[in-house]
């Protein structure tokens, strides 16, 4: 298989327009300021924190420079949760179905979901959204220095391939096109990367393993992309997943965007699938036979939660988890504000698998009940039982965690829908949750 052409090529002197902050960015409150360029929509704007409101020391980290007791007692909280994450971290990747993690809140497992939720939110903030720009659809910055250019200086991992999807198909809301007549590409758009945790990460977090992380690129909080949806689904198997059920479906405008190509486009001459795909079974087979534990980690928001719980499956489903010595790696997918992907068969074979997926959703955002408003899960069995051959019949899979912006007393009440949608504000809400009925802090 040829390799995609590398995107340094195309930026070489990437300008990082970001405010540096650590990894996990702390607080989580949606802000104007951290628009990379103009032409961006403000992330939450509505939902932003409210006039008056302080912000809790907990959430305030030395951001003047000055170290207070409170400042070391967080270093040390944190410490604390590294060091337990070393011994639990199968059950944070979903090992009992995070049972007895979620309320009340456990911390460790808030803090993953959070570091996770910042590499979805890098392919935003890395993103070149200015239809001005002959780079648009693009990412800002080269493989190697993704993540500095961020600001984030310590993530301990290493980004190993970008990945890039064809824009032909018929998502004209989400995909974004340059005004320019001469531009980087015509077809494709980029979709995020994969990354894989470096030695130094493993001993100074003390992750217990080596973590292989698929990030994808969603929506800030735009939903029009909704309506471009054909809410049909359709057998996963006629798109070339190793699936033997042919009545395992998922919504086709999901599979296209991951299984389509463009072989005349440089970027897209290969699938989104198949650029993970063999970016993960080389992974797996460079690090599957250490003596470190080795673990697939996906995420993604929004559209992104779709291509990740869709890309968490196909490499369960294809085998790729499996070292050479027959060990099986656990492949879990963090997802935030992600809608249904496929019908109540696709959320079975999940479950055969052994694919963990915990989903991160505002209970007022829209497009968790996407597609599949009326049929679904939460249908009456007898209903569900008689509807479940049809096309348009889905189903959620894996496990909830459902968040309240309304709890938050840092974030203003909105009619606007999209608003509840905004990655940054659910990070924000992880950071403050400690189980039902708790105080917001």
């Amino acid at each position: 298989m040829a390799t995609i052409p590398s995107h340094s090529l195309l930026l070489p002197n990437p300008i990082n327009l970001q405010t540096a902050h650590s990894f996990p960015l702390k607080p989580h409150l949606p802000q104007s300021t951290m628009i990379p360029f103009p032409t961006r929509q403000s992330p939450a704007m509505a939902m932003s924190r409210t006039e008056g409101a302080s912000i809790s020391p907990r959430l305030e980290p030395e951001s003047y420079g000055i170290t207070t007791a409170e400042d070391i007692r967080r270093r040390d909280r944190e410490a604390k949760e590294s060091k337990r994450l070393r011994d639990t971290w199968r059950k944070i990747q979903g090992e009992d179905d995070w049972a007895g993690l979620m309320d009340p809140m456990d911390p460790v497992l808030r803090s993953e979901l959070i570091r996770y939720g910042e590499m979805a939110q890098a392919c935003y903030d890395a993103f070149d959204f200015d239809p001005f720009s002959k780079y648009c659809g693009s990412c800002r910055f080269t493989r190697k220095k993704l993540f500095e250019s961020l600001g984030i200086f310590d993530s301990g991992y290493e980004v190993a391939r970008y990945l890039y999807a064809t824009s032909n198909i018929n998502l004209p809301n989400f995909f974004s096109k340059s005004r320019w007549s001469k531009v980087w590409s015509k077809n494709a758009n980029w979709m995020g990367y994969v990354a894989v945790s470096d030695d130094d990460e493993a001993k100074r977090r003390c992750l217990g393993r080596r973590d292989i992380a698929i990030a994808w690129r969603g929506t800030v909080t735009q939903l029009e992309w909704i309506a471009d949806l054909k809410d049909f689904l359709k057998p996963v198997s006629g798109n070339g997943f190793r699936c033997p059920d042919p009545t395992v479906k998922a919504e086709s405008g999901f599979l296209d965007l991951y299984t389509d190509k463009d072989t005349t486009c440089n970027f897209s001459k290969f699938s989104a699938r198949e650029q993970v795909l063999t970016e993960v079974k080389r992974l797996v087979e460079r690090y599957g036979d250490e003596e470190d534990d080795l673990s697939i980690t996906v995420t993604g928001h929004s559209l992104g939660g779709a291509l990740a719980v869709l890309s968490a499956y196909d490499v369960a489903e294809m085998g790729l988890n499996r070292t050479r010595r027959g060990k099986v790696v656990p492949v879990t997918a963090f997802t935030f504000g992600g809608p249904r992907v496929g019908n109540i068969r696709f959320k079975e074979r999940i479950e055969e698998l052994g694919v963990k997926v915990l989903r991160v959703v505002n209970e007022h955002d829209v497009v968790p009940k996407s597609p599949g408003l009326f049929l679904n899960e939460r249908a009456p069995h007898a209903l569900k039982k008689l509807a479940g051959g049809l096309p348009w019949c889905y189903c959620h899979v894996g496990e909830k965690l459902a968040l309240d912006h309304q709890n938050s007393p840092f974030l203003k009440p909105s009619v606007d829908l999209s608003t509840a949608h905004n990655l940054e504000a659910l990070l924000h809400l992880l950071d403050g949750y400690h189980g039902k009925g708790q105080r917001f802090v």
